[in-house]
C-alpha cells in the first residue's frame, strides 16, 4: 500500500464532524502507528453553512457526495450519513466498485445490505469495515472476527442501545416518568431531539443483533420477522415493582442457536439486581458471548456518541492502513450459510404480568382461571389496592410458559371490561 493515502468523509452530523477533527488532529499519531500519511481530500454534507463544532475546509467540500468520485484519487471513504438506503447505499456501493476502501458506522445499512456490500468488497479486493455499527467504542466485531475466530459461539446477548439503558436507569434513580426522562435524554444528546422512535422501539438494537448473528455464527444476515419490542410501554410503576422483587428492567438484544435454528430477539427483560447485566447503567453497552472453548466473554463500554463511535472508526482505519485486506464478515462471503429461523411460538420464559383492574369480587379469580386454561401457572402474586379510585394493580410472576400460550391467553383479556388496560408483559431473562 502506498505511503500517502487520500481520505473522504461523507456525512457531517455529530459523528462525521467529530471524526473529521480526529483525523486532522491525529495525523502524526496515525503515521507513527502505521507508517502511512493520510490526507483529507474531500468532505460532503447537505449544508456547508450549518453551525458545527469543528470547521470544515471549503476548498474540499462537495454538496453532492457522488461528485467525489470524479476526483479519481480517493483511497478510503468514511460514510456517516446513516440511512439504510438512498444516498448512503449509493455512496458505499460506488466507492467499492471504484476499489475504494469503505468504513461506516451505519448499522441500518449493514443489517439490510451487508451481504451484498460484502460481496462487492470481496470482488473488488477492498475492505468494508463497520466496527462502529455495533456498541460504539466496544471492539466487539473485531473480537468475534479475530480474537475468538476459532471458537464455536452459541449465544450473543446484551445491552445494545445506550438511549434505552439510560432511560430505564434514570427512571429507576430519579423515580420520574418515562416521558420526563425521555426529554432529559434528548437535552443531553442521548436521544434524537426530533424522533427517537428507532432507539425506543427496539429497531436500533435489532439491527445490531442481526450484524452480531452474521459474525458470530458465520451466517448470512437473516431477513426473518422476529420478536422485537421496545421500552415505550414500561412505566415507573413496573420499575418500582421490579425493585421490590430484587429485579431490574433492561432492554436486551439476544441471538442464539437453538436446535440448529437461529433465534434473534430484542425485548425488555427482568434481570436480577445481583447479575452483571443488571448493574450496567446509564448509556453504557455490554455484550456477553458464550462459546467453546472460551466459555463466557464480556465486553462493556460506551455504546453511543461521537467519541466512542470515532474511536471504532479510527480503529478500522488503522487496520486498513496496516495493509490488511480482510473479509467483511470474517470468512469468504460464499462460505457463509443461510440458517433456518427458530419458531418464536416455542420461546419460553417466566413472565411478569401487570393487570390494572376494577377492585371488585371475582376479577382476580377470573384472571387466575384464564391463566390456568392456557397452562400458565402462578409462581407469585402481588395485589395493591387503590381504594380511592376503586381500582387495583395485580402483578403475577409465572412459571415458564411459551410465547404461543401467553399471547393466546392475554388476547382473551381484551374483552374483559373489568380489566382497565391491556396487561403489561415483561419476560424474565433465563
Amino acid at each position: 500500500m502506498k505511503m500517502n493515502l487520500n481520505i473522504a468523509v461523507v456525512g457531517l452530523g455529530q459523528v462525521g464532524n467529530y471524526l473529521l477533527n480526529e483525523l486532522n488532529t491525529k495525523k502524526k499519531e496515525i503515521e507513527l502507528i502505521t507508517g502511512k500519511r493520510i490526507n483529507i481530500v474531500a468532505v460532503s454534507a447537505k449544508n456547508i453553512k450549518k453551525k458545527r463544532k469543528f470547521k470544515v475546509n471549503k476548498d474540499i467540500f462537495f454538496k453532492n457526495p457522488l461528485d467525489i468520485f470524479k476526483l479519481n484519487k480517493v483511497d478510503i471513504l468514511f460514510e456517516a450519513i446513516g440511512m439504510s438506503d438512498g444516498i448512503s447505499k449509493k455512496v458505499v456501493e460506488t466507492a467499492l466498485r471504484n476499489k475504494i476502501h469503505v468504513i461506516t458506522p451505519n448499522k441500518a445499512l449493514i443489517s439490510k445490505h451487508g451481504d451484498y456490500l460484502a460481496k462487492l468488497a470481496e470482488d473488488n479486493n477492498v475492505n468494508l469495515e463497520f466496527e462502529a455499527s455495533v456498541a460504539g467504542g466496544i471492539p466487539i466485531l473485531r473480537t468475534i472476527k479475530e480474537g475468538l475466530a476459532t471458537n464455536k459461539i452459541t449465544k450473543v446477548y446484551g445491552i445494545l442501545n445506550g438511549t434505552s439503558n439510560y432511560i430505564l436507569s434514570e427512571m429507576r434513580n430519579s423515580k420520574d416518568s418515562f416521558a420526563n426522562v425521555l426529554k432529559k435524554a434528548q437535552k443531553l444528546g442521548y436521544a434524537e431531539p426530533g424522533n427517537p422512535k428507532l432507539d425506543l422501539n427496539g429497531f436500533d438494537a435489532f439491527a445490531k443483533v442481526r450484524i452480531l448473528s452474521a459474525l458470530a455464527f458465520n451466517t448470512k444476515i437473516s431477513k426473518y420477522k422476529c420478536l422485537m419490542e421496545g421500552i415505550e410501554k414500561i412505566e415507573l410503576k413496573d420499575i418500582e415493582i421490579a425493585s421490590q422483587l430484587n429485579l431490574r428492567i433492561k432492554l436486551l438484544g439476544i441471538s442464539e442457536i437453538i436446535n440448529g435454528c437461529l433465534f434473534e430477539t430484542v425485548h425488555p427483560c427482568l434481570v436480577s439486581k445481583n447479575s452483571y447485566i443488571g448493574n450496567v447503567s446509564g448509556v453504557m453497552n455490554a455484550v456477553i458471548l458464550e462459546g467453546k472453548p472460551v466459555g463466557e466473554s464480556i465486553l462493556q463500554g460506551e455504546g453511543a456518541g461521537p467519541g466512542p463511535t470515532s474511536s471504532s472508526l479510527l480503529s478500522d482505519l488503522l487496520s486498513i492502513l496496516k495493509g490488511d485486506i480482510k473479509k467483511p464478515f470474517g470468512i469468504p462471503n460464499n462460505k457463509r450459510k443461510s440458517i433456518k429461523c427458530y419458531n418464536v411460538n416455542n420461546y419460553t420464559n417466566s413472565l411478569y404480568l401487570r393487570f390494572e383492574v376494577k377492585d371488585k369480587p371475582g376479577v382476580l379469580s377470573r384472571i387466575t382461571n384464564r391463566l390456568a386454561q392456557y397452562k400458565i401457572s402462578v409462581k407469585r402474586m402481588i395485589q395493591t389496592p387503590d381504594k380511592k379510585n376503586n381500582k387495583a394493580t395485580v402483578v403475577i410472576i409465572t412459571h415458564k410458559t411459551s410465547e404461543l400460550n401467553s399471547n393466546n391467553c392475554l388476547a382473551k383479556f381484551k374483552k374483559d371490561k373489568d380489566i382497565l388496560k391491556y396487561p403489561t408483559l415483561i419476560r424474565i431473562h433465563n
